[in-house]
């Protein structure tokens, strides 16, 4: 384990370097169209899965990416951690997803964020933003893009019971296209609220979408069970692995 946290250190201090960096090479893309400077995003993902695969011994595999319909889209991801929020974007020609409005006043960063055309929210206005989500997201779905949607919202750690929302099933019922759900296991590797990185397989599972006009309730049923079905399988294929790696799962891993 003293290996592990060494290595975790490293990414962490070579994390924060690594966006500095990428954040320079973006400036020309705030003069450019949006597509520019999503690649260049990309292109940071696409650099910190190296730094994790090199330093920390996480490989990443992806399953399903053919059953991503072109076009516009719903996504909604299981959320167990940062990774995600930051590696599902390359898989998309046009994505967006919600943050709080707190973001755009950081410099830079903000900007970018406003070049994406991202849904900035005051999640303190309840109900108000969910229906500022909704019109929102289905502005931009009939425009071609992909909603990045986490139904529950916030992070879960592995294993945590599912949290769903009801919010996904109101814009899928407005956005009337279909809704590709994915399972992950990253909360295993990555987790949440602490710098640790744990050595294994991160999987990212493309499900089979589920077709626009379900009716709001069926919805949610199915979308909560093809997630966490998948999820829970490939949690403990990671579980299975770690326990092989550590002869025992690490503390963060059981959250």
């Amino acid at each position: 384990m003293v290996l592990i946290f060494l290595r975790s250190l490293l990414f962490n201090l070579l994390f924060y370097p690594n966006f500095v960096f990428w954040a320079i090479v973006a400036l020309p893309t705030l003069a450019m169209p949006r597509k520019a400077l999503l690649r260049v995003a990309n292109w940071w993902a696409q650099s910190n899965i190296v730094m994790m695969r090199v330093i920390c011994n996480i490989k990443v595999e992806y399953r399903g990416a053919e059953k991503i319909p072109k076009g516009p889209l719903i996504v909604a991801a299981k959320h167990q951690s940062m990774w995600e929020t930051i590696s599902l974007l390359h898989f998309f020609d046009a994505p967006f997803f919600v943050l709080k409005r707190e973001l755009l006043r950081i410099p830079i960063f903000g900007q970018y964020l406003m070049k994406a055309d991202m849904v900035a929210i005051d999640r303190s206005s309840g109900r108000q933003a969910l229906m500022k989500i909704a019109k929102r997201a289905s502005e931009e779905v009939r425009r071609g893009r992909q909603f990045v949607i986490f139904p529950e919202g916030t992070r879960r750690p592995p294993g945590a019971p599912p949290d769903y929302k009801a919010g996904v099933g109101l814009i899928y019922a407005d956005c009337g296209v279909p809704c590709l759900p994915v399972a992950l296991n990253s909360g295993l590797f990555w987790p949440r609220r602490t710098f640790m990185r744990y050595p294994g397989t991160l999987v990212v599972e493309f499900l089979d979408p589920l077709p626009p006009g379900l009716p709001r309730d069926e919805f949610l049923k199915r979308i909560q069970s093809v997630i966490e079905e998948a999820t829970g399988r490939l949690v403990a294929a990671g579980q299975a692995e770690q326990a092989r790696l550590f002869g025992r799962m690490p503390q963060a891993a059981k959250a």
